[in-house]
């Protein structure tokens, strides 16, 4: 099995890049996707720690949204920091959960993060449009452990 740093190919990581590169476009919103290879401990727990290592927490808004992924023992979230949190609900954060799901069980994690990064960036847009003198807050590339 490939370790998180070659789970996915050059390209699929440039695909995945430019997924997040489209996605803020149009959002002052952050979005950053974390890969490593186990989470020996509550999926949830380990985003958060990852969230706050990547220091998601200092964006002006609050809003900043992670999709982390534990390749070997298949475990995964997303989660969103306090601006975001406070303005979609938990219907929200179940769909793309789903969607993301209905990929990975078929090996789709290419098209999975794809398209959970899309989704992300349509109701980050609806929270927080982009704003004239908004900058690129957070990194677009892909961060491993």
């Amino acid at each position: 099995m490939p370790n998180a740093s070659n789970f996915f190919t050059q390209q699929q990581q440039e695909a995945i890049r430019q997924a997040i590169m489209n996605a803020e476009l149009d959002t002052s919103g952050e979005i950053r996707v974390h890969i490593e290879n186990t989470c020996k401990d509550d999926v949830l727990d380990r985003a958060l720690a990852v969230f706050n290592k990547l220091g998601m927490e200092k964006t002006a808004s609050r809003n900043g949204v992670l999709i982390y992924l534990a390749v070997k023992n298949r475990k995964f979230a997303i989660i969103g920091d306090e601006g975001i949190h406070a303005a979609v609900t938990e219907a929200f954060w179940d769909s793309i959960r789903n969607r993301m799901l209905n990929h990975f069980r078929e090996d789709r994690f290419t098209e999975g993060l794809i398209e959970a990064i899309t989704e992300t960036g349509k109701q980050l847009k609806s929270y927080f449009p982009h704003q004239t003198d908004d900058v690129n807050e957070l990194s677009d590339e892909i961060s491993f452990n």
